[in-house]
């Protein structure tokens, strides 16, 4: 791909699109098979979710807030994961890696607003969880539907419009040298390198925002799951703990490779941590934990099953 310029004013030559250079020093034959590996499981992680969606509306057992949540974060995440991973399988099975400037900004934007829209979500379903097992005779007062729509409209909107400065932040950069990004989509490390614009103050603002919106949903998501651990401890009956425990683990094994990875990619002292690393550890957060997340919340629930034979059953019937 040949690097495309604008001549601009004082001679300049600014850059019009960017290169993705994320996993270029791999075996043609190696991209090849990592990008039907990677469309493999993103076509998994859009039919997994979409799965559950068609689930929750369809059927009336599936219609309580928690999987109204669930669902939510279904639809989250075939945007989340796309906004990514289709540009990932084209550059590695194509070969295509030019992205425009605009293309550029947009999936940059969508990735961190529906990325903070998620550790929102993840507050949201976690006091959910604490509602139920530690206030289960309240559960139906409090977790009422307007309740429960006015929490996921809360969440969408505030990040969307919290992540509206981070295309405040790109608008201000400038670049006019290397075209190149080391990375396998728009990260804000890699933008803010090829700046020639003064980065110092837009990296500290980006990164203590990041921080306080990771840090801050992550200590808040584990405070309710600190209060639901007490509650489980103080259950009448060994089946009861058990049940709960094997729920709450599995969603903080989730929690964890989720916040792991955000933690090391983008809070406290992320920009000194080499690209090549970011780019491996992006991998979890936008191809594996999406794909694991329907198996995690949903497809081992025997509600979920249940639901999901009987769908199978009426389509076999109707055909």
């Amino acid at each position: 791909d040949e690097p495309k310029f604008n001549v601009g004013p004082e001679n300049e030559t600014a850059v019009t699109e960017f290169i993705l250079k994320g996993f270029s020093g791999l075996d043609q034959r190696l991209q090849l098979l990592l990008s039907l590996v990677f469309a493999l499981i993103y076509l998994t992680t859009v039919m997994g979710n979409t799965t559950i969606i068609f689930l929750v509306y369809a059927d009336h057992r599936l219609q309580t807030p928690m999987y109204f949540f669930i669902g939510n974060l279904a639809f989250l995440e075939i945007w989340f994961t796309s906004s990514t991973s289709i540009k990932l399988v084209v550059i590695l099975g194509s070969g295509r890696r030019t992205i425009s400037l605009s293309s550029c900004f947009a999936q940059s934007y969508f990735y961190f607003a529906l990325g903070c829209t998620e550790c929102v979500l993840l507050v949201v379903m976690s006091f959910d969880r604490y509602v139920a097992i530690c206030q289960p005779l309240r559960y139906a007062a409090i977790m009422k539907p307007q309740l429960c729509i006015h929490l996921v409209v809360a969440t969408w909107v505030t990040g969307f419009t919290f992540l509206s400065y981070h295309l405040v932040i790109l608008s201000q950069l400038t670049f006019c040298g290397s075209n190149e990004i080391h990375h396998f989509f728009c990260d804000n490390s890699p933008l803010f390198k090829l700046s020639c614009s003064d980065t110092s103050l837009l990296w500290k603002i980006d990164s203590v925002f990041l921080s306080f919106v990771i840090l801050g949903s992550l200590c808040l998501t584990l405070a309710f799951y600190l209060c639901i651990l007490f509650c489980i401890l103080h259950l009448p009956t060994a089946s009861g703990r058990k049940k709960a425990f094997s729920v709450c683990s599995s969603h903080l094994t989730t929690l964890a490779m989720a916040y792991g990875s955000c933690i090391v990619l983008y809070a406290c002292l992320s920009e000194y941590v080499s690209l090549e690393t970011k780019s491996i550890v992006a991998l979890l957060n936008t191809v594996l934990y999406p794909f694991l997340n329907p198996f995690i919340y949903s497809l081992r629930n025997k509600t979920v099953i249940l639901a999901l034979n009987e769908a199978i059953r009426r389509t076999r019937a109707q055909l």
